[in-house]
C-alpha cells in the first residue's frame, strides 16, 4: 500500500493484538467459525510454547509486509526443540560410520598378517589413524567452515568421504584378486613372491587412504550434528550419537561372530570381504538418509571467510593460531582428552589380549612344551573368549547411554536467550511422561561429574589387571570400563558442542544487528575473524585425542621390549603392566575434568544488547528468501 492511502497492514497487525484470539491467549478457531482449534485437523502438530505476538500474526495471518512475496519470518528454526526422531536422523550417519571403523579395528589386523605381514611392520601401519586423525580433521574442518556449497558446508564431505571409504574398504577386501589379476594380464605367477610384496604394498595403501577417508567422514558428521542439533539440545544430540555409536558396535560384533560365508555367499567368499561389504552398505545408507531427510543452514547466507594463503606452513599456521584462541571450555576439554586417551588407546586395542592372556595362562603352566599347532589352537580359541568380553563391553556402554542421560541433571543444554521464544524458540511438550523423567534425575549429578566418575572408575579397572587372575573377573572388568566409554563417547562432544554452538548463535545474533543497523550490503563487515568455527574445533579436539595416541603407542612399545615373554610361554603380565599405566594418565584427566564448569559462560561482550526487532527480522527475511529460493532443502521433521 503506498504512502498516504490508509494505514499499513502492519499497522493493522498492531491494532489487531487487542482483537485477536491468538494474541490474547485464546483458543484459535477455524474460518469456519467451529470451536476446533486451528490446527487440530493438522497431521503434523506444532510442539507447544510461548510465541511472541509477533510471530503469530506472520505464522497464521499473513499480515507483515514482508511476506507479501511468500517469504518467511526471519524466525531461525535451527534453535527450535527437536524430535526424537529428529535427533536419530541426524546421528544415525555415525552409526554407520562405527560400523566401518569396527570391521577396521577388529579385523584389519588378522586380515593384514594373512597376507604375510610381519608383526613388526603392523605398527607403522596403524599409526595411520592416529596420524590421519591429527592432521585430516582439522584440515576437513577448516575446509567445510569455509565451504559455501549449496547444499551445506558439511554435506559434500560427508558425501566425498564415503565414497572414498567404501572405494577403500572394497579394494582393501579384495586386493588379492585385483592385484594378481592385473600382473597375470603381464604373465607374472600369482603364486610368486613379487606378487606377495605386491598385495601387502597394495593392502597397506588402501589401510591409509581408508584411514584418511573415515577421518574425513567423522570430520563432517560431528560439525553436521553440531550445526543442525539446537543450542540448548547439544547434550541430547551427542547423547543419541553415542547411543547410535554402540548400537554399531554391538552389530559389528554380533557380524563377527556369525559364519557369514555360510548365510551371505553372495557378498563373498572370506568373512572379511563379507564383513566390509556390510560396512560399505551401512555407511552408503546412513549417511544418505541423513543428508537427505536434515537440512544444513544455507551457507551463502554467511558472509564469505577472509581468503588465506594456501599449503602446509599456512595449514598449520592455521591451526596453531585456533589452538591460541580455543573457547576456554574447549581447551579444558582438550586438555583432559589428551591424558584421557593416553590410557583409553591401550584399553582398546590390548583388552582382548589381556583376556586370552589369562585364559591361556593355566594350559601353558600344565603343558610348556606345545606343538606351534597346539598353541594356535589355544590362542585362537582365547582370541574368541576377549572377543566376548568386548561384546560386554559394548552391551554395558549402549545400556549407559540409553539409561544414564534420564539421571543426569542438563547444565550445559540451557538456551541462549531465557526470555526470549521467537529469537531463539525453546518449545517443548509438558506430559505425564515428561514430569515423569524430570523425577528420575539425581541432583548435583552433572554430565561433568558423570564424566569424572567414569576416568575414576576406569582406573580403578586398569590398576586391578595387575591383581585380576580369572577370565570372569577379566571380563568383568571389561565390561564396567564400558561405562566409562560411554561417557567418553558424550560428554566431550556434549560439552564442547554446547559452547561452540551458543557462541555461534550469539556469533549471527551480532551479525544480523550490525547488517541492519549498518544498512551495507557488504557481509564482511559483520564477520568476527577471530572467532573458529565448529569444523576446525572439532579437528583441534581431534588433534587431543590422536597425539596421546601416538604416545601411547610409543610407551607401550616401551613396555613390550622390556616386559614381554615370547609366545607360549607361562606369566606374561606385559600387558596388564600396559593397562595399568594408562589408568595413571587417566588420574590426571579425572583432576582436569574437576576444574570444567557445569555451565557455558559467555563473554559479555557476545551477548547482543537487545534482541532483533521486528522490522531486522523482517529486513533481514526478505533478503534470505532471495538465497533461499535456490538453496537445497531436505525433509523437515
Amino acid at each position: 500500500m503506498a504512502d498516504g492511502e490508509g494505514p499499513s497492514r502492519a499497522d493493522e497487525a498492531e491494532d489487531a493484538k487487542e482483537t485477536s484470539p491468538i494474541l490474547s491467549g485464546e483458543t484459535p478457531t477455524s474460518a469456519e467459525g467451529t470451536s476446533k482449534p486451528i490446527h487440530e485437523e493438522s497431521p503434523l502438530l506444532s510442539a507447544s510454547g510461548d510465541e511472541e505476538d509477533d510471530d503469530l500474526i506472520v505464522d497464521n495471518g499473513g499480515l507483515d509486509d514482508g511476506h507479501e512475496d511468500g517469504h518467511e519470518d526471519d524466525h531461525d528454526d535451527y534453535h527450535d526443540t527437536k524430535s526424537l526422531w529428529y535427533m536419530i536422523l541426524l546421528t544415525i550417519s555415525i552409526g554407520g560410520l562405527q560400523l566401518a571403523w569396527a570391521v577396521e579395528l577388529s579385523n584389519g589386523t588378522p586380515y593384514l598378517l594373512s597376507l604375510g605381514l610381519s608383526k613388526s611392520l603392523m605398527a607403522l601401519v596403524w599409526i595411520a589413524g592416529p596420524l590421519s586423525g591429527a592432521l585430516v580433521q582439522p584440515y576437513v574442518g577448516i575446509l567445510s567452515d569455509n565451504c559455501r556449497s549449496p547444499w551445506g558446508k558439511r554435506t559434500p564431505f560427508m558425501i566425498a568421504g564415503s565414497a572414498a571409504t567404501i572405494i577403500s574398504l572394497l579394494a582393501l577386501a579384495w586386493a588379492r584378486e585385483i592385484v594378481g589379476g592385473f600382473l597375470s594380464i603381464f604373465g607374472v605367477d600369482r603364486a610368486s613372491q613379487g606378487v606377495k610384496v605386491s598385495i601387502i604394498v597394495f593392502a597397506v595403501l588402501w589401510v591409509y587412504i581408508l584411514d584418511f577417508s573415515i577421518n574425513t567422514v567423522q570430520a563432517g558428521i560431528r560439525a553436521f550434528i553440531l550445526d543442525c542439533a539446537p543450542s540448548h539440545q547439544q547434550e541430547a544430540a551427542n547423547s543419541m550419537a553415542s547411543r547410535i555409536i554402540g548400537i554399531g558396535n554391538i552389530i559389528g560384533y554380533l557380524a563377527g561372530f556369525l559364519d557369514l560365508p555360510k548365510y551371505m555367499w553372495f557378498f563373498g567368499n572370506t568373512q572379511f570381504k563379507i564383513l566390509c561389504v556390510i560396512a560399505c552398505l551401512a555407511l552408503g545408507s546412513t549417511v544418505a538418509i541423513s543428508i537427505m531427510t536434515i537440512k544444513e543452514r544455507d551457507p551463502r547466507l554467511e558472509a564469505a571467510a577472509p581468503k588465506t594463503k594456501g599449503g602446509i606452513i599456512a595449514f598449520f599456521s592455521t591451526v596453531f593460531r585456533s589452538i591460541r584462541r580455543l573457547p576456554p571450555q574447549t581447551r579444558k576439554v582438550c586438555e583432559v582428552q589428551f591424558f584421557a586417551w593416553i590410557g583409553f588407546f591401550p584399553q582398546l586395542f590390548y583388552s582382548t589380549s589381556y583376556i586370552a592372556d589369562i585364559y591361556v595362562q593355566p594350559a601353558l603352566e600344565a603343558n610348556p612344551n606345545m606343538s606351534p599347532d597346539e598353541l594356535d589352537r589355544l590362542y585362537e580359541k582365547a582370541t574368541r573368549v576377549g572377543t566376548f568380553a568386548l561384546l560386554v563391553y559394548a552391551i554395558t556402554s549402549l545400556a549407559t547411554n540409553v539409561l544414564l542421560p534420564f539421571f543426569i541433571a542438563p547444565t550445559y543444554d540451557a538456551p541462549v536467550y531465557d526470555s526470549t521464544s521467537s529469537f531463539h524458540s525453546n518449545r517443548s511438550y509438558t506430559t505425564r511422561f515428561s514430569r515423569f523423567l524430570d523425577v528420575l534425575v539425581i541432583p548435583g549429578l552433572t554430565l561433568r561429574r558423570a564424566w569424572l566418575c567414569s576416568h575414576l572408575i576406569f582406573a580403578s579397572c586398569m590398576f586391578s589387571t595387575l591383581i585380576v587372575r580369572s577370565v570372569a573377573a577379566a571380563t568383568a572388568l571389561i565390561g564396567i570400563v564400558g561405562i566409562s566409554w560411554a561417557l567418553t563417547l558424550w560428554a566431550p562432544f556434549a560439552i564442547i558442542s554446547a559452547e561452540v554452538s551458543k557462541r555461534d548463535a550469539l556469533r549471527r545474533a551480532r551479525q544480523s544487528q550490525s547488517r541492519y543497523q549498518n544498512r551495507t550490503d557488504d557481509p564482511e563487515s559483520s564477520l568476527d575473524v577471530k572467532e573458529d568455527q565448529a569444523g576446525v574445533i572439532l579437528g583441534i579436539h581431534n588433534m587431543a585425542i590422536a597425539a596421546p595416541q601416538i604416545l601411547a603407542t610409543i610407551g607401550s612399545s616401551v613396555i613390550f621390549k622390556f616386559l614381554q615373554k615370547p609366545r607360549g610361554t607361562p606369566g606374561d603380565r606385559s600387558i596388564a603392566v600396559v593397562l595399568a599405566a594408562g589408568g595413571i594418565s587417566t588420574l590426571v584427566a579425572a583432576w582436569l575434568t574437576s576444574r570444567i564448569k557445569d555451565e557455558v559462560e559467555l563473554p559479555g561482550e557476545m551477548v547482543p544488547t537487545e534482541e532483533p526487532t521486528r522490522e531486522e527480522r523482517r529486513s533481514l527475511s526478505r533478503e534470505r528468501g532471495l538465497v533461499r529460493s535456490g538453496s537445497y532443502v531436505g525433509l523437515e521433521y
